[in-house]
């Protein structure tokens, strides 16, 4: 066998198992991945423009210990947590929270709204992610935020905003839809508040 061939076949077996280790999810995949859709978002075509400085700028919120991983929390009582059984986000809650925001906030078309950490002089849009999950003893899936909200004129304004869906079971088929509607609740109040009629 050629000098050639031999190496050509050695970067072929590394590249091979490069690969088996990116493909392999793990022994146990979740058995449901769940996202946030929003009710609202521009229709297709749906344009608007402006500079930075101009445009609402929705930050990735800040996210408490329970809600900033993967996992589903299910608050079981004051102090425990623990967390669904094969359910996972696709992305991290707080950023698909950003995400749903800024559509949101895009639907109403009132101007530019970006997803950015570029220091601005429009009104940005922030805050904590308190509770994205299941609350054991009532049954409910709940989603809390601290919104913030800076001024051009230097204001800071903040507000708490929860929306509870309650008699849902701790199954991923229930707790997906309830958390995608109390989301978009909690978003189009932050809408509404951010940019008032």
């Amino acid at each position: 066998m050629s000098a050639r061939m031999t190496r050509n076949l050695t970067l072929s077996l590394v590249m091979l198992a490069a690969l088996s280790g990116c493909v392999r999810i793990g022994a146990n995949p979740p058995g449901s991945l769940l996202s946030l859709t929003p009710v609202a978002s521009p229709s297709a075509g749906a344009t608007s423009s402006g500079t930075l400085g101009e445009a609402t700028v929705v930050l990735e919120p800040t996210a408490a210990a329970a809600v900033s991983v993967l996992r589903v929390p299910v608050q079981i009582d004051a102090a425990n947590v623990a967390y669904i059984k094969g359910a996972e986000w696709v992305e991290r809650p707080s950023r698909a929270f950003q995400h749903l925001l800024a559509d949101t906030l895009r639907a109403r078309g009132k101007g530019l709204v970006v997803e950015t950490d570029r220091a601005t002089t429009g009104t940005r849009i922030g805050g904590q992610l308190l509770a994205m999950g299941f609350d054991a003893p009532t049954r409910s899936a709940v989603v809390r935020f601290d919104a913030m909200k800076w001024l051009p004129d230097g204001r800071i304004e903040t507000r708490r905003f929860e929306s509870t869906m309650r008699g849902i079971d701790p199954e991923p088929d229930e707790i997906g839809p309830a958390l995608n509607e109390a989301a978009n609740k909690v978003a189009g109040e932050i809408a509404d508040w951010a940019l008032p009629q």
